[in-house]
């Protein structure tokens, strides 16, 4: 994925009140027999002649305290429903075990000039993902960063959001925040002495954080900081990079780029932008997007002008150039585009007086697979490229033919570059990854031969069973084929009985990948099937199968989800006694709509953080940075698109609707929790079924960015036995 400021509604803070009340949340409410009906002041608006109900708009307001005394017994009593659930204590037991029978996890690998790697680790039995050092394969482990120091201090759960070695290996950069809330601020670390330099930095939420050649200063945006009643709409409006010297205050930070800062440019407000150096380069770089989509505007500037009192910016391009993703490698700028090329090239541009027309292409559109990413070493370019559930890194060297070649032939599965921003590394590590195995760091080389690394030493929980897996195209109500991936354990019998979750995503252009999560193990091993999903609107296909799912034809999103459930009951994987629907976020909108599309056809739904009013999001902090992807109600042209999309709009009062659960987390900076709150409303007055609607609410919790293993575990052991106690797997107390 290339984002700039990764602020989709994919994985700011604006509950943290809310949030800390309801860490108790269960103590802390009378248990009730149903669920409590939620407090209703109507709105009805008129809306370029449309005229739109909105019967829980009182519900967007979560600091009133009796929204709170709602979400809290809501809260309560789906913690009630869940915790008595028969089996579900032994399915959290059975998650966790399977997640540490796997290993230690370890993410985020980063090598660095000095044979320097940096990564997160978490050893089995912690809770929280720790920054680790070690110099060279063979040197001993060094911890840099330990958040659970800071959650025993303050009774909070803290994060590492990310992490910005300086090139020298002397400072490192990094953002730590709370509960799940993303509201990074930025800290300093003298990596030799491990001490602390100056004070943290607040309000810089994203890795747009980069040292200068020389290690001696560094950039980074910042959001503004507001005065109370400014509109939420506002957080992400007008933000600033800055230059800092290591040890200055935050006050004698230096601002080089932004709307604020150059006028003259005639930057948008909600152009978000990083200025980015590279080792050995003359040249610096300014990116902006609107935080959403990775298009946006570049800059470029002489080093040199850095020390001067006015830096002078050359446009390079804009949005239409379909610019997603920019590295910088000496006097050359390489950017992969769409431009001419639906499934992405990468290109290169000389920047000393250059323009896009100058730019020559350096690894072609391929043929079919989808060029999703690309990285830089010393003199090569390795591209991502996309095939089905599966992603190859192949290498592409100067002189050599332009169809480059696997860096890991024999490795099955998926390859994935790691991280190497100094370009300095000869030869590629890669990570493989796949859906039945689990995964490994590889050392290649240029000859094709690679080597494991044993940073990654992960192994298949012992018992599990051997896995069948099936990938294949299904029609859609078009005609188009939609890439669907279907896990089982070998030899399951396919009687139309096993429990299933069907899952799906479907915005941004991200496509779900062949992955292995140990935990997944405890829902396979009950004779369980596991099926995903790669719906219009994803980048399955590149650019075109996209925009298919994208703003006014958003329906194929939901509508390629409904073709895939069909085959499911069909082929006789599942049936609607026994088929769930799962979608997160963005991809709320899928499992929203598919369930109030056609809820016949399924058991129950997981409504996982997920949007649901899709007309009223942009008037939260991040909704309106969604805007580039899903449309504006303020639009005439846009709003019909807007109400279809809207889970919440579409509940129809005495509809038979299956189980639905809600998760949400408390802290959520993405997808506000009274999308949550707002279709759980809705869903408990309309539905005729009699079948549960519940809103499970994490207090310490956001998006999922950040979230400790035990809330990790907590959450699969409820989603998972929600399900099986609707397909009569499993039983409830009285």
């Amino acid at each position: 994925m290339s984002r700039i400021f990764s602020r989709p509604f994919c994985s700011v803070a604006g509950q943290s009140l809310l949030g800390a009340m309801l860490t108790a949340i269960v103590m802390s409410a009378a248990l009730a027999a149903s669920p409590p009906p939620a407090p209703s002041q109507p709105v009805t608006e008129l809306l370029h002649g449309i005229s739109i109900a909105d019967p829980y708009r009182n519900l967007e307001d979560v600091k009133n305290p009796q929204t709170q005394e709602w979400l809290k017994a809501q809260g309560a009593y789906a913690a009630d429903q869940l915790g008595r659930i028969d089996g579900r204590a032994a399915m959290a037991m059975r998650v966790e075990s399977l997640s540490k029978a796997s290993g230690d996890s370890v993410r985020g690998v980063t090598r660095m000039p000095g044979e320097r790697i940096y990564y997160l680790k978490r050893k089995v039995g912690e809770n929280q993902l720790k920054l680790m050092l070690r110099v060279g394969l063979n040197g001993p482990e060094r911890i840099l960063v330990d958040p659970e120091k800071m959650a025993q201090a303050t009774g909070v759960p803290h994060a590492i959001n990310y992490f910005v070695p300086s090139w020298d290996g002397k400072t490192l950069a990094y953002g730590i925040s709370a509960g799940g809330s993303e509201d990074a601020s930025l800290h300093l670390l003298d990596i030799a002495s491990g001490h602390a330099i100056g004070k943290p930095i607040p309000r810089v939420h994203e890795a747009l954080v980069h040292w200068t050649p020389d290690s001696r200063f560094l950039s980074y945006n910042q959001v503004r900081k507001l005065a109370p009643g400014t509109p939420e709409t506002e957080t992400f409006l007008d933000t600033t990079v800055y230059l800092i010297k290591p040890g200055q205050s935050e006050s004698q930070a230096r601002p080089i780029f932004g709307p604020l800062v150059n006028k003259s440019l005639k930057l948008d407000r909600l152009d978000v932008a990083q200025v980015m150096f590279s080792p050995g380069s003359r040249y610096m770089l300014a990116r902006t997007t609107d935080t959403t989509v990775p298009e946006g505007r570049i800059y470029v500037a002489p080093l040199a002008q850095l020390g001067k009192g006015v830096i002078t910016w050359r446009q390079i391009s804009g949005f239409d150039d379909k610019i997603t993703d920019v590295q910088l490698r000496g006097e050359q700028l390489f950017y992969r585009t769409y431009q001419g090329a639906p499934r992405g090239r990468v290109m290169s541009l000389p920047l000393k007086n250059g323009q896009l027309i100058d730019a020559v292409e350096v690894v072609p559109e391929p043929a079919v697979a989808v060029l999703q990413s690309f990285a830089l070493g010393p003199k090569q370019i390795y591209a991502e490229l996309k095939m089905g559930f599966n992603t190859r890194v192949h290498r592409y060297d100067a002189g050599l033919p332009a169809q480059g070649f696997d860096v890991a032939p024999s490795l099955p599965g998926s390859t994935f570059m790691t991280a190497d921003p100094a370009h300095a590394q000869a030869d590629a590590w890669v990570l493989g990854s796949g859906w039945t195995e689990p995964p490994r760091l590889l050392a290649t080389r240029g000859d094709g031969s690679s080597s494991d690394t044993g940073l990654l030493a992960n192994q298949r929980p012992p018992g599990a069973p051997e896995l069948e897996v099936t990938e294949l195209l299904v029609p859609s109500h078009d005609g188009a084929l939609v890439p669907l991936a279907i896990l089982h354990r070998k030899g399951l019998v396919l009687d139309g009985s096993n429990p299933t979750l069907l899952t799906g995503y479907g915005a941004y252009g991200h496509s779900i990948g062949a992955y292995f999560d140990p935990r997944s193990i405890a829902w396979l091993e009950r004779g369980g099937v596991l099926a995903y999903a790669n719906v219009r609107g994803s980048g399955a296909f590149g650019d075109a199968w996209y925009r298919a799912g994208f703003k006014a034809s958003k329906r194929n999103t939901w509508l390629d989800g409904l073709a895939c459930a069909r085959y499911l009951i069909e082929k006789r994987y599942s049936s609607p006694k026994s088929l769930g629907i799962w979608g997160t976020s963005a991809g709320g909108i899928f499992v929203g709509r598919a369930v109030t599309t056609a809820p016949e056809l399924f058991a129950a739904a997981i409504f996982d953080v997920g949007v649901m009013d899709a007309v009223r999001a942009e008037e939260s902090a991040n909704g309106i940075t969604n805007i580039s992807e899903f449309g504006s109600a303020r639009n005439p042209a846009e709003l019909p698109a807007l109400l279809e999309m809207s889970t919440y709009h579409q509940i129809k009062d005495g509809t038979a609707y299956p189980a639905v659960m809600l998760v949400h987390g408390m802290n959520d900076p993405r997808v506000d929790v009274w999308h949550s709150g707002k279709a759980a409303a809705r869903l408990q007055a309309a539905s005729s079924s009699g079948k549960p609607i519940l809103m499970r609410l994490d207090g310490q919790a956001g998006h999922g960015v950040g979230s400790t293993a035990r809330q990790g575990f907590s959450k699969l052991a409820d989603i998972y036995s929600f399900l099986l106690w609707q397909f009569g797997s499993f039983a409830q107390q009285p």
